[in-house]
């Protein structure tokens, strides 16, 4: 594991987005492992630019996402669907074809929990897969339990997550109470894992994460375990 401490949000956005357009330049039909929230925005601002400027090819990319809400089709505008789409899929050339979400929508989410891994072993896993990181310390939406889920399972979200997410809703009550996430099994299995953090209040569970116990009251602590991460941090 590689941590960096970054100078700033910007200094490790374009950081990250140099990591992940190496993978796409270096392998064309790259499979990338995609994370919403705020903390991706600007690593997804820098890949739109370097596609506009660059040339950065993403015609043969197929991209995985970690989560989506339960209960919210992609139409919606707070969806993980709509997300993308707003901030990296539709100002690149991606094939919208090759762009994978659970489905929030799913009649039964345990049985689309077990499509979506057999969808990303299919693809051969994710060259790299890009996370941001919870103040529980969750990664995609595992939340802290008493253990490390492998598969795609659909999760209750911690009262935590649901008031943070709450100021992308108009209120905390329009937030959803459950999600359907990629489990640690595909998230591990990725040859390349990228986890970003940034402010002051994440601080304690990055180092958390980076340097505490393994346990799975810190989800992202399992990362120590992988053979090939990097773990930014930038202080604002």
């Amino acid at each position: 594991m590689t941590v960096q401490t970054c100078l700033s949000y910007e200094e490790m956005s374009r950081k990250a987005a140099e990591i992940i357009a190496g993978v796409v330049r270096s392998k064309p039909n790259a499979v990338l492992g995609l994370a919403t929230g705020s903390t991706p925005v600007g690593t997804y601002r820098h890949l739109v630019r370097m596609h506009r400027d660059e040339g950065l090819d993403f015609s043969r990319v197929t991209t995985v996402n970690l989560d989506e809400y339960l209960g919210l089709p992609g139409t919606h505008e707070q969806s993980y669907r709509y997300f993308m789409e707003e901030h990296l899929f539709r100002h690149v050339n991606l094939d919208p074809a090759r762009t994978f979400l659970p489905d929030g929508l799913a009649a039964d989410p345990v049985a689309e929990g077990r499509r979506y891994d057999e969808l990303i072993a299919s693809l051969g896993g994710t060259d790299i897969q890009l996370l941001g990181i919870g103040l529980d310390g969750h990664i995609g939406f595992n939340e802290p339990c008493g253990e490390f889920v492998r598969a795609t399972h659909p999760v209750d979200l911690d009262p935590s997550t649901i008031r943070a997410n709450a100021r992308f809703f108009a209120s905390e009550d329009e937030v959803p109470r459950r999600a359907i996430t990629m489990g640690m099994g595909a998230i591990m299995g990725a040859r390349q894992v990228l986890l970003l953090a940034s402010g002051a209040a994440k601080r304690d569970i990055f180092e958390a994460s980076v340097s505490g116990p393994i346990v799975p009251q810190v989800p992202a602590s399992i990362l120590q375990l992988h053979p090939n991460a990097v773990m930014m941090y930038a202080a604002d």
